[in-house]
């Protein structure tokens, strides 16, 4: 029979506060269920346990190679980005200063170690006819769906090459690999302009939202080893295209628990509008057991630097601004936990008016300059990335021995 632990007999096993307690489960790192008596939540003890032990550290060999995929030990150098004491360093600069000065090319290009002109400074790149052929019915669809579509019809077909020994080659083709991603995300032809001024003349934005279109694609262009650029470090390590690794980088990053969570976000914020308590509805949903989507990250201890610098840049007035400002007052109330990058993601989108799906559409552009960062620093380290599996699956029979023969027992 499964055993079950009350909160505050779950936050004692833990030594941690009723708050942190909610925030575990904000965060998805303890499920909650609702007690038979519809009154509160209840945890099982062996989720607890577990979860103490991975705090504790006390863990066998095999397990400590585990966790070490799970928010754990770092599995490999890079010198790309940083993250200690709660801030992001790309290349050792602090990247909330780079995004008060810097455009996404300067920023890629820095990530990349190349100059930015000889990057940038190219022609647009010009896609087949029968590009625009197949995205022409997407026009009207989810920037999400445009970016899925972008994997398998324009990658392909812009770069061929496994991998250029040219260095001012591949660096031209990452340039306009990036003005790719944001052409279909734009739905509209590749451009040399900034990216930023593309979403503001594609969206119809004043300069003061074209800024902080520029501040959020500069906060997004990477963080460390996320399971999207680990996708692209593996795809990159085979000698795959850089179009390939942007597709993989694209695929990983759709999904719910990375990328997608702005979908999630977006369906969080469209169910409170409805409600008259939004402190009361959060409640509700951390009583069921249901995660806080865009709120909490493992690798800050208190608030995710990307989400402040991202909100700083948006309007403070309005009636969108004050009610993301309520849900974000609320769920600190009841878990301390602080936005997201994803959440805030969701409220530029929302804040600025722009189009359903913007927040990954941002996201994965952004994104982009950092996939390609690593496909070119995995490029120079020249290895294959293959793990081995810790087989715990059925063992197969023991081979019989030849007829005739006798086995000796020793």
């Amino acid at each position: 029979m499964t055993t079950y632990l009350n909160a505050a007999d779950a936050a004692e096993r833990l030594h941690i506060s009723r708050p942190t307690l909610y925030a575990y489960v904000s965060r998805g790192l303890l499920a909650a269920y609702l007690s038979p008596d519809g009154r509160g939540s209840r945890y099982r003890e062996a989720d607890v346990a577990r979860l103490a032990d991975q705090r504790s550290g006390g863990r066998r060999p095999r397990q400590v190679v585990r966790h070490a995929l799970d928010w754990g030990l770092p599995v490999m150098e890079s010198a790309i980005t940083l993250i200690d004491h709660g801030q992001l360093f790309y290349r050792g600069t602090p990247a909330v200063e780079l995004a008060e000065r810097a455009t996404l090319e300067a920023v890629a290009a820095h990530l990349w170690q190349y100059e930015e002109a000889a990057a940038f400074n190219a022609p647009a790149p010009v896609l087949p006819k029968s590009w625009y052929a197949a995205l022409t019915p997407l026009a009207d669809a989810d920037i999400r769906q445009r970016c899925m579509a972008l994997c398998t019809l324009a990658l392909p077909a812009l770069d061929e090459a496994a991998w250029r020994q040219d260095s001012a080659r591949t660096a031209r083709d990452a340039g306009a690999l990036l003005r790719v991603v944001f052409a279909a995300m734009l739905g509209r032809k590749p451009d040399t302009a900034p990216v930023h001024l593309q979403c503001q003349q594609a969206w119809n934005l004043d300069a003061h939202a074209a800024e902080a279109i520029r501040v959020a694609l500069v906060l997004c262009a990477d963080h460390e080893l996320n399971a999207s650029s680990f996708a692209a470090r593996v795809v990159a390590s085979t000698g795959a295209s850089l179009g390939a690794v942007v597709s993989a980088g694209l695929a990983a990053l759709t999904g719910g628990r990375h990328g997608g969570t702005t979908a999630r976000v977006e369906a969080l914020l469209s169910e409170l509008e409805s409600e008259r308590s939004v402190a009361t509805a959060l409640r509700r949903r951390l009583d069921r057991g249901d995660a806080l989507p865009g709120f909490g990250h493992p690798l800050y201890r208190q608030a995710d630097p990307r989400a402040g610098a991202i909100l700083a840049h948006l309007p403070k007035t309005g009636a969108v601004r004050k009610r993301l400002q309520t849900v974000m007052d609320a769920v600190a109330g009841l878990t301390g936990d602080g936005p997201s990058v994803d959440f805030a993601l969701v409220a530029t989108r929302r804040v600025l008016g722009l189009p359903e799906g913007s927040g990954f559409g941002l996201f994965a552009a952004g994104r982009t300059a950092g996939w390609i960062a690593h496909a070119l620093e995995q490029r120079a380290a020249g290895q294959l990335i293959r793990p081995r599996a810790a087989y715990v699956g059925p063992m197969p029979a023991a081979p019989e021995a030849p007829a005739g023969r006798i086995i000796r027992v020793r």
